[in-house]
């Protein structure tokens, strides 16, 4: 909490990455899992709204998330949590520096699926998720749905 507090993140978007952390466990029971990694990453991983709260937050908390020393596996859960992965040429579609922002391993899927699971401070069903993006192109529905059906493989 204190890399939050000193970035200057509010009260509610601490008791927010708290609710993430909190679903994030329901996927850490499996030896593979690095259950330490996803909490550090899921507590993180708005970091960047002490600066924006935009789509942008997300890079932004990455390279806060390095400038402060870090570890890269943190930076990268952090800056690929937003709905299942953003990619370079839909940042660039933004008007946003083009990076790849795709989840790539597991911790870092776990977060944006617990992410997507949590309105607020308090838990929604992937269906909720679901009806809250109707708005968005289909490849990107798609992808929050396949995320949602690989990460309950691990659910509790």
């Amino acid at each position: 909490m204190e890399h939050l507090i000193g970035a200057g993140c509010s009260e509610k978007v601490i008791a927010h990455a708290r609710a993430v952390a909190w679903v994030a466990t329901e996927y850490t029971d499996d030896e593979v899992v690095d259950r330490s990694l996803i909490i550090c990453g899921a507590l993180l991983h708005d970091i960047g709204r002490s600066e924006s709260h935009s789509l942008d937050h997300a890079i932004i908390g990455g390279d806060i998330c390095r400038e402060r020393g870090l570890p890269e596996e943190i930076a990268r859960i952090v800056e690929r949590h937003l709905g299942a992965g953003q990619t370079a040429e839909e940042y660039l579609q933004l008007g946003l520096l083009p990076r790849d922002c795709m989840p790539v391993t597991l911790p870092e899927k776990i977060v944006a699926h617990a992410d997507n699971l949590v309105k607020g401070n308090g838990e929604i069903h992937i269906e909720e998720r679901m009806i809250k993006i109707l708005d968005l192109p289909k490849n990107k529905r798609r992808r929050t749905y396949r995320l949602a059906l690989e990460m309950e493989l691990f659910r509790r």
